[in-house]
C-alpha cells in the first residue's frame, strides 16, 4: 500500500512538471528559424499561399492564444495533428516509442550485464592486475563518442563479420532481438564504465565491513560471500547512479538511433525539428519528460527494495 501511494503521488507531481515543460518548449521552439508554412509549400509558394496555410493551422493567432490552445487540446490528450506527415502526433508517437523502449532496455541490460561481473572482480581482486586493466579500459570507453563505437560496432559484426543488421530492427520478434543488439551494446559501452567504478567503490567499502570479516570467518565461501551478501548491500548507491545516466540518456538516444536508424522517438524528434514540425516536436518532448519521470520513479522504488531502510514519502 505505501508504494502505491507513493507512486500515485509521484505520478501527480508530473502534472506541474509537464505543464512547465510544455510551456518552454512551445515558446522555445517558436525561435526556431523558419516559418512551417514556408518549409511545406517549398520555396516558390506565394505569400497569398503562405498566409492561407498559416490561418489554416492557427500560426495568425498570438502566441499565448496558441499556447492556450494547445494546453486545452492536451489536457483532453489531444497531442495536436503533424504539420508534415498530416496524422494525429499521438499516433506517431505510439508507433515509433516501441523502438526507443527496445534501446534502452536493451543498453540497460548489456550494461548491466558488462559492468556486474567486471566491478566484482576488481572488487573481489582489488590493486591486482585484473582490477587495474578492469579499471583502466572502460575509462577508454567513456572518452569515445557514442556515434563512432556505434560505426565501428557497424564495421565489425555487421558488415565485416555478418552477425548483426546494419540498419533498422525488423518486424518481428527475432527481428527485433537481433536489430537491437548492436544498438545496446553502444549504450552500453558509455554506460558501463560509470557503474564499474561507482560498483567497485561500494564493492570495496562493504567488502571491508564487519559482517562480512565475520562471514568470513565462519568459512562461507568466498562466492557467497561476494554475490549473497555483499554485492546486494553494494547495489543500494549504484542503482541510482545507473537511474540518474539512464534517464540522461533517454532524452539523448537520438544519436544512437541516428546511426542505426532505428524509428524511434529520438529519430522522429531529428526529422520533426527539421521540418519546423511544431506539434510533434512539443508531444516527443512531453514522452521524454513522462519517460524520464518514470525512470526516476523506478530507480527509487529499486533503491527501496534492496535497502530496506529507505522510507518511501
Amino acid at each position: 500500500m505505501r508504494y502505491l501511494v507513493y507512486i500515485l503521488k509521484r505520478l501527480v507531481s508530473l502534472i506541474p512538471v509537464l505543464l512547465g515543460i510544455s510551456f518552454i518548449v512551445f515558446f522555445l521552439i517558436r525561435l526556431i528559424p523558419g516559418d512551417p508554412a514556408s518549409t511545406l509549400l517549398g520555396v516558390h509558394a506565394t505569400p497569398q499561399a503562405i498566409k492561407e496555410l498559416r490561418d489554416q493551422l492557427g500560426l495568425s493567432k498570438p502566441l499565448l492564444g496558441q499556447y492556450l490552445t494547445f494546453l486545452g487540446h492536451l489536457l483532453q490528450g489531444n497531442l495536436g495533428y503533424s504539420y508534415v506527415y498530416g496524422s494525429s502526433v499521438l499516433g506517431l508517437i505510439t508507433t515509433s516509442l516501441p523502438a526507443t523502449i527496445w534501446l534502452l532496455v536493451s543498453g540497460t541490460v548489456f550494461t548491466l550485464l558488462i559492468a556486474v561481473p567486471l566491478a566484482v572482480v576488481a572488487a573481489a581482486r582489488r590493486n591486482g592486475i585484473l582490477d587495474n586493466i578492469i579499471r583502466a579500459v572502460p575509462v577508454v570507453g567513456l572518452g569515445l563518442p557514442s556515434f563512432w563505437l556505434g560505426i565501428m560496432l557497424i564495421l565489425a559484426f555487421g558488415l565485416k563479420l555478418g552477425w548483426f543488421p546494419v540498419a533498422g530492427y525488423g518486424t518481428t520478434l527475432a527481428d527485433h532481438l537481433r536489430g537491437i543488439v548492436l544498438p545496446g551494446i553502444t549504450i552500453a559501452l558509455t554506460l558501463s564504465p560509470i557503474l564499474i567504478r561507482s560498483l567497485r567503490a561500494s564493492m570495496i567499502d562493504v567488502l571491508n565491513s564487519d559482517y562480512i570479516v565475520t562471514a568470513r570467518s565462519k568459512g562461507i565461501s568466498t562466492a557467497r560471500v561476494v554475490f549473497g551478501h555483499a554485492l546486494r548491500n553494494a547495489a543500494v548507491s549504484s542503482v541510482a547512479v545507473l537511474g540518474v545516466n539512464i534517464a540522461y540518456l533517454t532524452g539523448s538516444t537520438l544519436v544512437v538511433e541516428r546511426v542505426f536508424s532505428l524509428p524511434g522517438i529520438g529519430e522522429q524528434m531529428i526529422s520533426s525539428i527539421l521540418g519546423r514540425d511544431f506539434p510533434t516536436v512539443q508531444g516527443v518532448t512531453l514522452t521524454f519528460a513522462i519517460m524520464v519521470v518514470i525512470v526516476n520513479l523506478l530507480t527509487d522504488l529499486t533503491h527501496a527494495a534492496l535497502d530496506p531502510r529507505v522510507k518511501l514519502s
